[in-house]
């Protein structure tokens, strides 16, 4: 937790308004860390309501396992959300399922609560089993320190998430024409190329809206935001996003798809889930630059997509920008081997406002020191037109440094 904060980091963590219906708590359980609070949960009004997205990887942690069942089987209510930094529970056999099973267990007793109203997640090493005798321990002194969200929490909860984050992230939205809030916490930095980014978010309203609404929205929701970044291309085994109704705002309930207030509250989570998304990239460990790749003209927006993420994940075109290299050819050539549908001799790229190709070569009167001046910044836009079709897409990721390696090479010592 000492290593310097990412140079794109906000300059502050959010101050973020108390929720009606949800209590805080975060405990230093010594489970990896020493010295700082490792476990959080958020114990939930009696009704709330639950949707949630996760991890397509096939080696999914036994939190995920214990998501999906619980949310499968039907009953989308849920009481608490508590998840642990340090240790992501995944490929560690029965001793995975064990340790969550044990977790909802004392959760549960502590609140009161049938186990399946507690939902879990974990994040940090892969592989190793996570302590029992910790969890024994902590779990209990964790639900004795339950108090009301508020900013002090909400910075409390998010820092508890934590493994290589340099910062904590937060973001917050009041929903138009309600007295309601989305507050939302996420982690994440490395492992980050999202299949459903190594990440995790929690997200809460006040509204009442019903499990289908919910999921719905957060579907949608996380198509546009943690389905659109990557930091290295690789999917975590512990990927997922919880949002929580606690419908402590009775005035201001959304229990079907006409409802006019739909549309304000999918514009707030949006906001919310991108504000996280685009955090997770600024974290992106070793990060310089934040990039922003815009494909247009694909066959279709999928293939758009394909395309943006091709040139996104692209060691060498984030090489090339972490040395404000205006390389372009590497552009071409991350285009050329996504596999979808592009006319080389219509191709044309932008570097930030100075455009670079026009016709299958490069643009006359291009200048490349007005490109590299533009990667001399921290944000970054590249640009695209594979000239097929209206498909388009947009992709957020970051440049890639030695920092990137050193942070992995030794992560687990």
């Amino acid at each position: 937790m000492s290593d310097p904060i990412s140079p794109l980091a906000p300059e502050s963590f959010p101050e973020m308004p108390p929720l009606a219906g949800v209590q805080l708590a975060t405990h230093a359980a010594g489970i990896r860390y020493e010295a700082r609070a490792d476990l959080f949960m958020a114990a939930l009004a009696e009704g709330t309501t639950v949707a949630g997205t996760f991890t397509k990887s096939l080696c999914p942690s036994a939190p995920v396992d214990w998501c999906r069942r619980i949310l499968a089987n039907g009953d989308s209510t849920a009481r608490a959300i508590v998840c642990n930094s340090g240790n992501a529970n995944a490929f560690t056999g029965r001793a995975g399922d064990t340790a969550a099973e044990l977790t909802a267990e004392l959760i549960g007793e502590a609140l009161d609560v049938d186990p399946d109203r507690i939902l879990l997640a974990s994040t940090g090493v892969i592989g190793e089993t996570l302590p029992t005798a910790a969890l024994a321990a902590g779990l209990p002194a964790l639900a004795t320190s339950l108090t009301t969200s508020g900013p002090e929490g909400w910075a409390e909860a998010a820092a508890a998430i934590r493994t290589t984050d340099t910062f904590s992230k937060g973001a917050w939205s009041r929903i138009d024409g309600t007295a309601a809030h989305i507050v939302g916490i996420a982690k994440g930095s490395g492992m980050i190329a999202p299949d459903m980014a190594t990440m995790l978010a929690f997200v809460f309203t006040d509204l009442a809206v019903s499990p289908e609404v919910l999921q719905h929205c957060l579907s949608a929701s996380v198509t546009r935001s943690f389905n659109r970044i990557t930091v290295d291309s690789d999917t975590s085994t512990s990927d997922s996003v919880l949002l929580f109704a606690t419908g402590e705002q009775i005035d201001d309930d959304i229990h079907d798809f006409e409802d006019e207030r739909l549309a304000g509250f999918q514009t707030a989570l949006d906001q919310v889930t991108l504000d996280l998304a685009h955090q997770i990239v600024r974290d992106g460990e070793g990060a310089t630059k934040f990039v922003e790749v815009r494909v247009s003209g694909a066959s279709d927006d999928a293939a758009a997509e394909i395309i943006a993420f091709s040139i996104a994940n692209s060691p060498l075109v984030k090489t090339a920008l972490a040395a404000e290299d205006a390389n372009w050819g590497r552009i071409v050539m991350a285009v050329g081997k996504a596999g979808q549908q592009a006319d080389r001799d219509a191709l044309e790229i932008w570097i930030g406002p100075e455009q670079v190709t026009a016709g299958g070569v490069v643009l006359d009167g291009y200048d490349e020191e007005r490109a590299t001046a533009h990667l001399a910044e921290n944000e970054v836009v590249i640009s695209v037109d594979v000239g097929v079709g209206d498909g388009s897409a947009t992709i957020w990721t970051c440049d890639l440094t030695h920092g990137y390696i050193e942070i992995n090479a030794g992560y687990r010592s």
